[in-house]
């Protein structure tokens, strides 16, 4: 097969011998890793999605954490999945130059009742199998965090919880799979599926695809889809979390991710640094009925800056860089909801939390295993293309940094975005890439143009009619393509 990208105009002409093997309905984290799983096997794949771009649904707004896994339910799919992921993104994110780091987390308790609460916690993650987690005393807290709060009684030390690059995790999944040859549709929402036959036909926004087997990873509206192939196992309710952005100065304050002790209320409000340099706090969950709400509010953000102030008081009086919200596909139940329907040749893949970045691979890997169920017969695995990523994160050499890569090229030493120091040379590659943006956000997220201090007043104008003129080539070329 030769990859496929398509953004606007009609499906193109299908296979008459009956169109894809599997269709992934969500372009998020998740199904962009089963895009790419089931890449490495012979099949006619496709992964579509409704937006313009891959991982702009929940997969863009979340707290961008690697998770170990401790605090899961024990015995839960999720648990099980998050622990696999992990390892699985750790080492991915190695070799595709995705930015992670390992900071660690500090699990703060700031009463008696929380403290008293740390050793069943600790308990919990002997159970999932995480065992580098111990208790540490107030002084040992206050050592490691100076700038924490008044009042901290002691805390959970878990030394492997690391913060990772949200954009570049989706991206990267799904032009390994583009480049393996899955054909991805963007701006193709499905509204209705034919379940005739043994072929699905989905109607979509542009036009009737056709496929064997279905994967439904459409997040928010996974549950419509349910609906559409003759479910009616889960209602999504959308849970809006609210998150505070704190300048790059800010982030000397903060050394660990700090967690706080779940409560009835679910786990709170953390403070945790970001691979781009700044520090992040939130989220607050809100259960909306909106599945397309994500503005923040007042009331909100007075709370963010409320829990802030406790957690480290030194927030208070740092620049804000950005405010945003973002989506969480809750369902009523604690673990993720995945199920195969062999009848239906249909695999469900609903109710992942915020864990589903880092369980994203795992879950890819159990999805294909349950496709077998279904009457996929995928033969042995095959190595998909190497792929390296832009490096956005501060831990790494930035372009504008590198004598030599100037030196072979002058727009890596030419800065557009000043705030985020992101260079002609980074937005040129951006537009020229294998899955290349066709908004500013979208540029945004492979690059980080326009997201720092100042959200683009300077550079904004720039930024814009760069990323109007490489959409206007890339319409040409597809034309002429096509």
């Amino acid at each position: 097969m030769t990859h496929t990208l398509t953004t606007a105009g009609p499906l193109p002409a299908q296979d008459p011998g009956g169109g894809y093997d599997v269709t992934v309905i969500g372009a998020g984290v998740v199904g962009a890793a089963v895009a790419r799983e089931l890449a490495r096997y012979p099949l006619r794949i496709a992964l579509v999605d409704a937006a313009d771009d891959v991982g702009s649904g929940t997969s863009k707004a979340n707290t961008a954490i690697l998770h170990t896994g401790f605090d899961a339910v024990p015995g839960s799919l999720e648990a099980r999945l998050v622990r696999e992921g992990y390892a699985l993104l750790a080492d991915y994110a190695g070799e595709t130059g995705i930015p992670l780091e390992r900071v660690g987390a500090l699990l703060v308790a700031w009463d008696g009742d929380q403290l008293a609460t740390l050793p069943g916690l600790l308990d919990k993650a002997v159970r999932n199998g995480y065992h580098a987690a111990r208790l540490i005393g107030a002084d040992e807290l206050r050592a490691r965090e100076p700038r924490l709060g008044p009042g901290a009684l002691g805390a959970l030390d878990v030394p492997d919880e690391s913060i990772i690059c949200p954009w570049t995790t989706p991206l990267a999944y799904a032009t390994q799979a583009v480049l393996a040859g899955v054909h991805l549709h963007l701006n193709c929402r499905v509204n209705s599926v034919d379940r005739g036959g043994d072929v699905h036909t989905l109607t979509t926004s542009r036009g009737p695809l056709r496929t064997r087997h279905v994967v439904n990873a459409a997040g928010l509206y996974a549950d419509e889809i349910d609906r559409m192939l003759g479910n009616d196992v889960f209602t999504v309710t959308p849970r809006r979390g609210q998150l505070i952005v704190y300048d790059k100065l800010a982030r000397d304050l903060v050394g660990h991710i700090l967690l706080p002790v779940p409560g009835p209320g679910g786990k709170g409000v953390l403070v945790a640094p970001t691979v781009f340099g700044n520090v992040l706090l939130g989220p607050t969950a809100e259960d909306l009925d909106d599945r397309t709400d994500t503005a923040s509010t007042a009331e909100g953000l007075r709370l963010l800056r409320e829990k802030g102030r406790r957690i480290v008081p030194g927030l208070v009086d740092e620049e804000i860089t950005a405010v945003y919200a973002g989506l969480r596909a809750a369902t009523g139940q604690e673990d993720y909801r995945i199920q195969e329907y062999p009848a239906l040749r249909y695999v469900a893949v609903g109710g992942i939390r915020s864990t589903g970045l880092t369980a994203s691979m795992a879950i890819a890997r159990h999805v294909v295993d349950l496709l077998a169920a279904t009457g996929l017969e995928p033969t042995a695995p095959r190595d998909l293309p190497p792929l390296t990523m832009p490096g956005l994160g501060e831990a790494s050499p930035r372009p504008y940094l590198s004598a030599d890569l100037i030196a072979g090229d002058p727009a890596y030493g030419s800065i557009v975005c000043h705030c985020e120091q992101v260079t002609l040379g980074e937005i040129r590659d951006a537009l020229a890439s294998t899955i290349p943006p066709c908004s500013v956000e979208g540029l945004r997220r492979r690059t980080r143009a326009r997201g720092g201090r100042c959200q683009g007043f300077h550079c904004g104008a720039a930024v814009r009619a760069l990323v109007e003129e490489g959409t206007a080539a890339n319409g040409d070329d597809e034309e002429a393509q096509g």
